[in-house]
């Protein structure tokens, strides 16, 4: 079906660079005279080289979008100006059928010294739109954007959400079969990135959407497939978006490190927790500490964040006793949290310890400790309800 037309076809692409600009140049010369003579240019990578991107393959339907994601480095944004066509591969064959739209770099294709009109008429006529066409859509272009009170300003004088708001408008309106779209959402307000959400469901049906971020929440919302990337070369592809996800997140676990607020008042806090959990069943947390100069048992406030070190649950103590003020004493509190409704993944808890609950903290340390829950459905979304369903077929 025409519908369905593979529009993004990447097979086995790679690209290097040099590490420095001595051996860059000295390699480009190099090359550059082979080609001239006719000889073969060495494709395999030479000392002081490196794979940007390596024996990266895919392939792309309208009305599919495919996320890439990684750390810093991982080869993302090259692999995007080689589809886009500003790198030429070193390796392997990309085929890309129909209009392209792109934004890979913020005000990338905008002539700084134009105004936001001048630029939406250069940018589609790049695009292979003509004037009459460019006309037809202008208006709903310089509304979506918000800018209008600036659109006869040069770009130059533009902020980096004021380019992000035209750059997308364009893109978007100008209906292109390929779309590409790199961080560049991350800098625009929230109201705005919700509306080009909306406007990406609009025209997700008709467009192949290639899309880069560093934020899951966003890759979540509108990619079917993923790509993960580290160093170059595909460490994960597929159409389970979560398990990309969950990958991506694996490189970044040991960079959480405990903090913790000095307290005269609190000291010694030791905690044993069920560090694997499942869906369903209770969880267990047992917190000592020493505690001084307080007369009644403190407020405590365990937060439980997911891998964007989002707050998604906390959990509140409710007990008091009366405590000796001019004797230290030593504490030991049990929780159980009767039943974990959180989905597959890896939780971090951060502790607080209130005098009176959210009033003056004496104490509060980030990732006390981390737990997995294992055995539930691997989604996206932190929680997955218990819930009873009722299916009939009526006449």
């Amino acid at each position: 079906m025409k519908d369905k037309e593979v529009l993004v076809s990447a097979q086995n692409v790679s690209k290097k660079f040099s590490k420095n600009l001595k051996s860059s140049l000295k390699y480009g010369a190099s090359d550059i005279i082979r080609s001239t003579l006719g000889l073969s240019i060495n494709k395999e990578l030479r000392p002081k080289e490196f794979w940007a991107v390596h024996d990266v393959s895919f392939e792309l339907r309208r009305g599919e979008c495919i996320g890439l994601i990684g750390h810093n480095g991982a080869g993302k944004s090259t692999l995007l100006k080689v589809l886009n066509g500003l790198y030429v591969p070193d390796k392997g064959q990309i085929v890309m059928k129909g209009k392209i739209g792109a934004l890979i770099e913020l005000g990338a294709g905008f002539n700084p010294i134009l105004t936001g009109r001048e630029n939406i008429y250069n940018n589609a006529s790049i695009l292979g739109f003509t004037k009459k066409e460019v006309e037809e859509k202008i208006e709903s272009i310089i509304d979506f954007s918000e800018i209008r009170d600036f659109i006869d300003t040069p770009v130059q004088n533009y902020s980096s959400g004021m380019k992000v708001r035209l750059g997308f408008a364009v893109a978007a309106h100008l209906e292109p079969d390929i779309l590409i779209i790199d961080e560049v959402l991350a800098v625009g307000d929230l109201g705005f990135v919700l509306k080009c959400f909306k406007k990406i469901d609009e025209l997700l049906p008709h467009t192949a959407l290639i899309f880069v971020s560093h934020s899951m929440p966003m890759v979540s919302r509108i990619c079917n497939q993923i790509i993960l990337m580290d160093h170059g070369m595909v460490k994960y592809q597929g159409t389970n978006i979560s398990n990309g996800i969950a990958q991506y997140y694996d490189h970044f676990d040991d960079m959480a490190t405990s903090t913790v607020l000095d307290s005269k008042n609190i000291t010694d806090i030791e905690v044993i927790a069920d560090r694997v959990c499942r869906w369903g069943q209770e969880m267990n947390i047992n917190l000592k500490l020493k505690i001084k100069n307080i007369q009644q048992t403190p407020s405590f406030y365990f937060i439980i964040k997911d891998k964007e070190q989002r707050g998604v649950a906390s959990v509140i103590s409710q007990e008091s006793l009366s405590l000796d003020y001019n004797t230290e004493q030593h504490l030991e509190i049990n929780v159980t949290i009767p039943k974990i409704e959180l989905t597959n993944g890896t939780y971090n808890v951060d502790l607080a310890i209130y005098e009176t609950l959210f009033k003056g903290p004496l104490c509060r340390i980030s990732n006390l400790f981390t737990f997995s829950v294992r055995e539930g459905l691997q989604t996206w979304e932190a929680f997955h309800l218990e819930s009873k369903w009722d299916v009939k077929i009526t006449s």
